[in-house]
Formats: C-alpha cells, sequence, structure tokens
C-alpha cells in the first residue's frame, strides 16, 4: 500500500504525543485523574479557550458525544443535528442509549452544513407532549462533508438555540482542522457564540486515543463524573490520555499538524480538479477531500495501491493527516493522471 487516504485516523501517533507518552511512563502518578498531567491537561484547554470550564478526557469520540448529549438531555428530549452528522449515522445509537432514549431529529442542508431558517422550523414544529422536547442543537465541526461552519453561521445557529432555550453541543472530532482553517480563536468558535459542551477531539490530529469533553456551562457537568465512571470511561492510568494532551497543547502542536493536514488536502483538492473525468463534492475546508470520479479510475488507484473510502452519499474520500507530505499527495494524483479510460 502506497499510503491510506481512507482516514486520518490511520496514521500514527505524532511524535510529541509519543515522547510525552514515554515521559508520563516514568515513575508514579496517582491514579483515576488525580494526577498532575491531567491538571496540567485541562489548565491548557482552560487557556487555549481563555476561560474556566470544566474538562474530562474519555477514551473516544462516540462516547465524548454521547454522554455529553446525555448529560443535557432527558428521556423525553430531542436532539437536534444534520441528517448525515455522526451522532446519526456513525455512532450506533450510543447517543439514544446513553440517554435513555433521546431522539436525534434529523435537519437537511448543503455541504453537511445545518441550514438556519430549516433548523429554526423544526424546532418550532411541534410544542406538544407528544413529540420529543427539543433539548439540544448538535453542530458538527468539521462536519461529515468536510466543510465548516463560519462565525457568522455558528453565531445564527446558537442565537436560534438561546431563543428556544436549546443547548448547544459541538462535535469537534476535527475541531483543530476547523480552527486552522477558520483562522478564528477558539472562544470565538464555542462559548463566546454560545455552544454549551464541545466534544474537542485529538485522536483525528495525531493522537493515539483520547478526546476531551469541555462543559464551558459548569453548571451542566456537576454529575458527568460519575457518568463517565458508569460508561466505563474514567481511565485508572489517566495520565496516558492526558499527556497527549499537554504535548499536543504545549508550543501549538495541535494547530501545526492541523495547518499540515489542511494544506496537504488543499492541494489534492486543487491537483484532483485537474484530472479528467474528476469533479469535488464538496469544498475543502479542512483536510478532507471528496471527488466524484469514474468507477474505474477508483478501481486503478486502489490496485496502484492506495487506500480511500467510498463515502455515504456519494463521492471518494481522501483524508489528509499530520503526517502526509505534499509528496504524498503528488503521487497518488500522478497515479490518478496515469489512467487512461
Amino acid at each position: 500500500m502506497n499510503y491510506h487516504f481512507a482516514s486520518d485516523n490511520t496514521a500514527g501517533a505524532c511524535p510529541e504525543v509519543m515522547q510525552a507518552i514515554i515521559e508520563a511512563n516514568e515513575g508514579y502518578k496517582s491514579s483515576y485523574g488525580a494526577d498532575d498531567l491531567t491538571t496540567r491537561a485541562a489548565d491548557l484547554i482552560r487557556d487555549i479557550f481563555e476561560t474556566d470550564c470544566d474538562v474530562y478526557f474519555v477514551f473516544n469520540g462516540t462516547a465524548a458525544n454521547s454522554l455529553a448529549l446525555a448529560t443535557l438531555c432527558q428521556s423525553y428530549h430531542s436532539v437536534i443535528a444534520h441528517e448525515h452528522a455522526h451522532i446519526m449515522v456513525d455512532e450506533c445509537g450510543a447517543p439514544e442509549f446513553f440517554s435513555n432514549g433521546s431522539k436525534i431529529l434529523t435537519s437537511p442542508g448543503a455541504h453537511g452544513l445545518l441550514d438556519v431558517n430549516a433548523v429554526e422550523q423544526l424546532i418550532k414544529s411541534r410544542n406538544d407532549m407528544h413529540f420529543p422536547k427539543p433539548r439540544v442543537l448538535s453542530i458538527t465541526q468539521l462536519t461529515e462533508a468536510g466543510t465548516a461552519y463560519n462565525i457568522n453561521k455558528i453565531n445564527d445557529l446558537c442565537n436560534i438555540a438561546t431563543t428556544n432555550h436549546l443547548k448547544v453541543h459541538m462535535d469537534g472530532a476535527r475541531f483543530a482542522n476547523a480552527i486552522a482553517s477558520q483562522n478564528i480563536s477558539p472562544k470565538d468558535m464555542t462559548w463566546k457564540a454560545g455552544v454549551d459542551v464541545l466534544c474537542f477531539g485529538g485522536t483525528k490530529n495525531g493522537m493515539p486515543i483520547g478526546d476531551a469533553v469541555v462543559f464551558f456551562d459548569k453548571k451542566l457537568s456537576e454529575e458527568f463524573a460519575y457518568r463517565c465512571k458508569q460508561a466505563g470511561q474514567l481511565a485508572s492510568k489517566m495520565r496516558f490520555l492526558a499527556a497527549p494532551w499537554v504535548a499536543m497543547l504545549q508550543n501549538d502542536v495541535w494547530l501545526k499538524h492541523a495547518r499540515n493536514a489542511n494544506a496537504c488536502a488543499a492541494s489534492l483538492s486543487k491537483q484532483f480538479t485537474q484530472v479528467p473525468g474528476c469533479k469535488l463534492v464538496h469544498p475543502t475546508d479542512g483536510n478532507e477531500v471528496f471527488v466524484d470520479m469514474p468507477a474505474p479510475l477508483a478501481a486503478h488507484l486502489r490496485d496502484a495501491g492506495w487506500a480511500f473510502y467510498d463515502f455515504i452519499g456519494g463521492g471518494a474520500r481522501f483524508v489528509c493527516s499530520w503526517k502526509t507530505t505534499q509528496q504524498d499527495v503528488d503521487a497518488v494524483i500522478q497515479s490518478a493522471k496515469q489512467y487512461h479510460g
């Protein structure tokens, strides 16, 4: 295999993180998060968001999203999300399971982005007790289509949610890529706009494991630690979840890797438009490129050793990571141009 463009999950851990894990392995440290690395990681998250917030570390994004939403909802509530949102199509019903049945209501929108008017219409569509009461608006940043919400759209969505007494959850599996793409400060993209809780992804940006659940409204997280424990998400050796965050957040390593992934994706996107028969399905705002290509060309690329994903809804998805190089990008484009269908 030449390169695995199927997902940024396929890249290993970045060297800064691996070094941090090695150092965390020295000596003895208190368990269950009562260690200096966990404290340091949480403080660094507070620093980058420039606010006091509650921070919890869990093993993966599904746990982060599901437990956060379960904290915000009762079983008779509903969560409004894009029809292609990860919590809707790729988490095996985990949000519903951990919330004891809160329903996900889907809303449309081009290129994975929620349509503000459609969201407002859905919120106001019914207010009787026979309908699951809307309680949370979930925004995915970056979206499942690799697109990013700009600050104006985030503000508009949060304003609609607040006006209608909904909490706002942000699925930030690729939050770093969104920050690098939009050139917006973390605080402006989240709590200043009205986001109540962020699921801050680390795995896709160079960590081997571990996401952070960040409650900007601390009143919402009063018993979240119990929920983590009950769900098997309280790591006994928490320092190994926390140490990668320390390494990534110090000296803006997280942004360095996100910018590299985004730059490689931008180059790949531009070059694919020059390949006969190929066209982009979505704008390239972050580290994912969605390409409509002839089936024989896709087969040719796979035969040449390139891995990529046939995405739900159509198109081939190519994902760049912290590890992707310009040489990788140029090589897959060269393979594509060698096809003569």
